[in-house]
């Protein structure tokens, strides 16, 4: 049986990553605050992370976060490790990830 990682992770080159998905991703609370939390944390597991919705949940905003090309992760084991886009997204998009972590307010996660 092949592991559940076995296959790459999907996630779009630079020159695709789109304004209005990646707008459309960063509207929803729950992944602006998985944003903020790896900015302040580069290279942090999913797993481990409480974000007030269930594991089914965050695994959808995870996978949200990598297919719209907010973030990279890459597999270590059974675990993902995740980092910003930072530079990919600075160049596509000029200040908007700057932006969206400066307007960001730590606290309790109200989620759509």
């Amino acid at each position: 049986m092949a592991s559940r990682l076995a296959n790459p992770l999907t996630i779009p080159a630079e020159e695709d990553i789109d304004l209005f998905e990646v707008m459309s991703a960063l509207a929803d609370p729950v992944r602006r605050a998985i944003v903020y939390s790896i900015a302040r944390d580069p290279g942090r597991a999913c797993s481990g992370s409480d974000y007030g919705v269930s594991k089914s949940a965050l695994t959808r905003h995870w996978r949200v976060l990598r297919e719209t090309g907010i973030i990279k992760q890459e597999a270590e084991g059974t675990r993902h490790r995740n980092w910003l886009r930072s530079d990919e997204l600075d160049r596509r998009f000029p200040g908007l990830l700057a932006l969206v972590l400066q307007e960001h307010r730590p606290g309790p996660i109200q989620p759509t």
